[in-house]
Order: C-alpha cells, then structure tokens, then sequence
C-alpha cells in the first residue's frame, strides 16, 4: 500500500464502479451567466494540466454518452455560452469510473429557494498527486480558485463512484478523510454554507467575514500544521498539513487537524435536508459529523 489507500470495487460483470481519488469543488451563489465565463477559463486551466486526452465522453441532451471528438466539444461550448444555464458532465470513459472527470451545474437564480447554487467539479486520480506531489496539486487548486467567484470549495481526497455499492458506508466511515460528493444534490441545497473541513478549504463571504477575516480565522486555528492563506477578493484557502489524508478509524487514524478545523467551521457548516428513510438520515448524519462526534 502507497501513501493513500488503493480502493476498487467491482460489479459482478466486471466495471470498475468505485475507486479512490481526488477533487477539486467550488461553489457559488450566483447564476450561470454570472459565472459561464470563469467556468470555461477554470475548465482550459484544468485541461492543461491533466492533458487534453483527459476527458473523451459529454453527457448530451438526452442523457447518452458520446465521443468528446471537434463536434462534442463544439456543443459544450455552445452551453457554457448559454444564458439559461445547464448541466455540463465530461468524462475519461463512459463504461466505468473514470479517473478524469468534470461536472458544472450552472443555476438560474433569480426567484430561486435560497439554498439553490452554482457549482463545479473537477477530478482526478490519486495517481496524480503520487507522480507531481501535493504542491502541483495545490497550485492547480488555487489556480482554479483563482478563476471562479466562489463562496466556498476544498480539494483533497474523495471517492470516485458510479454507483454505491453495500460496502460504501462502511468505508466512508473508515476513511473520514476521503469526500462523498454528490454534485446535483449539493447544489440544490448549500447556499453560502460550508460542506466540511478538507485537505484544502475555500472560504469566502459572508463565512469568511463572519469568522472575522482570515486574521480572526487564524487566531481560532491553534496548530502550526494549520495554514490559513489569504486570496484576492476577501476569500482564503485553509491547508490541513503537507499531504491530504484519508485517515482510518480502524486503525485510530482520525485526522486532528480536519477536526479542530471542523469545530471552528461548525456554525456554518452545511447538514442535507431529511429524508423519508430513517437509516440512511442517521448514517447520512453520522459522516456529515464525522470530524464533530
């Protein structure tokens, strides 16, 4: 075993459905129009870093997978030029989990229910952050920042799925480090909340402000592992240590930092709306405070 768990779940045909990995999120209060422009900056930043053989597949109007050739990359520009807004998902191949991937959600929001946002994904496999190192992996993170208005966003390690199998819970338990992140439904409810404490956390306003800046971030944040940097625009990114970690509760690996951070964050961190089914609200619960209980 390397530096992160090496996770991969089959179906019984034999497609990789889950695996380990990594994203970079960012999430914005404000319409697609706003926000169409910083997305493709953000999306050619991410190209030139994963290559552009990367992403070879687009969900199309109907939902079906096709080849990300000239003409597919014509229709996706043609909706992040739109006005209304739409959904944008790229994908290394359409069989499987794939280790390269983008989603935007773009929202229309005026009338909107308060929680409605814009956001966008960015993913790659932990193999990356092997080969260049947490530092190349950071700088990417802030170069993408740097392009989108973001109310809040993290980067670090995540699971990769298609689906989620019956052992999922269990390992997202296990490893409070790795992100469950479910694009569409996060968007319908985070409004200018905080998902969680991560590797890297983006914040910007009000959170930021109501934390009393980053001076008064800092001030709550007592461990030298912990870096608070300023970015333009009233925002910063908080670094949790050198590398990200998944952690491992079986082994009594439960992240400190990710949870002195949390507990700082706690007022302003986002909990998912009921559901009719009991069970999956309390192990739903139970991972949204994993860092807290």
């Amino acid at each position: 075993m390397g530096r992160f768990p090496e996770i991969r779940l089959y179906a019984k045909h034999g497609a990789l459905v889950l695996r380990d990995g990594l994203s970079i999120c960012f999430y914005m209060r404000r319409s697609h129009q706003e926000v169409a422009q910083s997305v493709r900056r953000a999306l050619d930043a991410y190209l030139r870093a994963v290559g552009p053989r990367a992403l070879n597949w687009y969900v199309d109007q109907e939902g079906d997978w096709q080849e990300l050739d000239k003409q597919g990359w014509e229709v996706i520009q043609d909706k992040l030029h739109e006005s209304g807004g739409g959904i944008v998902r790229l994908r290394e191949r359409p069989d499987a989990v794939s280790r390269y991937l983008f989603e935007y959600r773009g929202r229309r929001l005026e009338g909107s229910k308060e929680g409605l946002i814009s956001g966008v994904a960015f993913w790659l496999p932990t193999e990356y952050l092997e080969k260049h190192g947490p530092d190349r992996l950071r700088e990417l993170a802030l170069e993408l920042g740097n392009e989108l208005p973001f109310n809040s966003g993290h980067a670090g390690l995540a699971f990769h799925f298609l689906h989620t199998p019956p052992e999922f819970q269990q390992l997202a338990l296990r490893h409070p480090g790795m992100d469950v992140l479910r694009l569409g439904l996060v968007t319908e409810e985070l409004g200018t909340r905080v998902r969680g404490a991560y590797w890297l956390t983006f914040l910007g306003q009000p959170v930021l402000s109501e934390l009393g800046g980053v001076a008064g971030l800092r001030a709550r944040l007592s461990s030298p592992d912990i870096t608070v940097q300023e970015m333009e625009g009233a925002r910063a990114v908080i670094t949790l240590g050198t590398w990200p970690e998944a952690g491992d509760t079986e082994q009594g690996h439960n992240l400190p930092l990710y949870r002195e951070l949390a507990r700082v964050l706690e007022p302003w961190l986002y909990q998912a709306p009921p559901t009719q089914d009991g069970v999956a609200d309390a192990d739903l619960r139970r991972w949204e405070r994993r860092f807290l209980d």
